[in-house]
Order: C-alpha cells, then structure tokens, then sequence
C-alpha cells in the first residue's frame, strides 16, 4: 500500500508527516516511467524533509518543477495503490493569486490544466499564457460575469467552470455561450459545468445539496441548457472528513441516472493539497492542487 495511505490510515492526515526519496520532475502529464518506481516507497518513516518540497517564503524561490514533480509522483502511487488505471486522475494546478512567471514554471514541465478562483484573475492571465492551457474556474462566479468571462476567456481556451449550483447562473453561461458561437468561426461548441455539491452541509460551502436537489438541477440544466455539457461534480469536503468522497461519488450514480450515462463518463473533482491522495483512493478523477505547487498564496497584489 502506498505509505502516505497507510499513513492516513493510521491517523497522520498531514501528508508532510511520510514521503519518499527525492523525486525527477517529469516532462509528462502523469508519464509513471520517468519517475520513481513505487517499490521505492519502502520506509513508512521517511520525511518529507529528505526531499525538501519548496514552499514560498520571503527567503526562498518556489521550485515549481521540484514540487510538481513531487504531486505527480504522489499521485501516481496513490493510483497505483487502488489498482486504478494509469493517467487516470487529472491534475488541476490551482494558480490564484499567483504572478505569471511560477505558472510559466509549471507550463514548462507539462502542465496544462490550471484552475483560477476569481474572474477578473483568470481573464487577465489566459490572455498571457499560451493557447493550449485548459482553464478551469473553480471559485465562485456572479452571474452578472457569466458573459464577459465567456467573452473575454473563450471556449476554446476555457475547458470547465466547476461551480454550477443554481440554475440563473447555468442559464447566463448559456446565453453567453450560444452569444460567443454567433460571433465565432467554425463549429459550435459547449462549455464543460461541474455541478458543486455541499458534501459537508456547512453553510459556509457553496453547492446544492446531495439527492434530489441535486438530480433536480441535472434535470433542468439538460433540459434548459443545452450549450452546456454536464461532465462531472465537484464538491470541497470539511478538512478531515472522507466522508464527504463517498457522498460525492453516490451523488454521481444518481446524476448518471438522470441524464442517462454511466458513472464513470462523469468526473469527480474532488481532494485538494491536503488530501487529494485520499480523494483519490475515493474514486477521484480531477484534483484541486494549489498551495503544494505554488507555494503560500499572496493576496495583497490579487486584480479585483
């Protein structure tokens, strides 16, 4: 079993309390024979110290390829240790607040897929960084930005919003969507939604709640919506609480059922830097990593 598994099992839910030997940063998305074989993974007891995962300080340069390289690995164990198909789980580099040059970093070592939190933020950076990024926004969107982040971010550029819970916000993106087809060349596209679930029932978290709420906003955005294709949920759990996997994942058994497809056609964006490795034992298929790239985040500079 993979230790930092094992490790959870025991109870260490840090994921600084095990790791491994020192890690090769890969060129490659999720490319398991450029990196270190699992067998390595042999000590229970090693620290994360021993291959000095880079964290943001006022002293120190983040070292983008290092870390990246390290989650990459982390993941790969963690897949293997449920049997789960290689390249099977997507990492999302969540970049907020972040400057330009550390998500340039992390572009020069493979990654594509990024997620931002705040529009304004997003539109500024896909303007800057190249073509082939897929975004992802996963923080809260007003639906008086629906259109302009459609506009300014487009379709070809913008792979998911992960944030859908109401159905005013749903049918604004619509509109948007079918707006920016008018205006486009070549074939009509639609845009990936996520439905959020509150997994935790607190009411700080954003999302509809877990059964037939759920189902019945499915129901209505296929029905009402049809520039946009449901291709997964997304839930963020109470830190701590697997619990929160599980239901996210019978969650995605019910919406399948509702639109007619099988489970696993559907992803669970699900565990973020302290426990995407659990959320990933639990069935996840996209994963939220910020912090442990990018070192600790810097609101001070944040474009509103």
């Amino acid at each position: 079993m993979n230790p930092r598994i094992a490790a959870y099992a025991l109870g260490f839910r840090s994921i600084s309390a095990f790791s491994g030997p020192p890690l090769l940063p890969s060129r490659q998305i999720f490319t398991p024979r450029h990196l270190i074989p699992l067998s390595t993974y042999d000590n229970l007891g090693r620290s994360l110290t021993q291959h000095n995962m880079s964290t943001s300080t006022d002293d120190d340069v983040v070292d983008i390829a290092a870390n990246i390289g390290h989650v990459r690995q982390m993941m790969d164990d963690a897949i293997a240790s449920c049997e789960r198909e290689s390249g099977s789980v997507r990492l999302v580099a969540v970049s907020k607040t972040k400057p330009l040059e550390l998500l340039q970093a992390a572009y020069e070592t493979g990654q594509r897929y990024f997620g931002e939190n705040y529009a304004q933020e997003l539109m500024t950076k896909s303007a800057e960084m190249p073509d082939d990024v897929a975004w992802h926004f996963i923080g809260p969107l007003q639906s008086n930005k629906a259109a302009q982040l459609i506009r300014r971010v487009g379709l070809d550029k913008l792979a998911c919003i992960e944030t859908i819970s109401t159905i005013k916000l749903a049918a604004k993106l619509n509109r948007a969507v079918d707006s920016w087809n008018e205006e486009s060349s070549g074939e009509a596209k639609k845009l990936g939604i996520y439905i959020q679930v509150n997994t935790s029932g607190e009411e700080t978290k954003s999302g509809v709640t877990p059964g037939a709420e759920v189902c019945d906003l499915v129901k209505q955005i296929s029905e009402e919506c049809p520039s946009l294709s449901i291709d997964g949920l997304m839930t963020i759990g109470a830190p701590g609480d697997d619990s929160c996997f599980d239901t996210l994942a019978e969650c995605r058994d019910e919406v399948a059922k509702v639109l007619g497809r099988e489970p696993q056609e559907l992803d669970l964006s699900m565990g973020m830097s302290g426990d995407f490795e659990v959320a990933i034992a639990k069935g996840a298929t996209s994963v939220r990593v910020g912090s442990t790239i990018f070192g600790a985040r810097d609101y001070s500079n944040l474009a509103k």
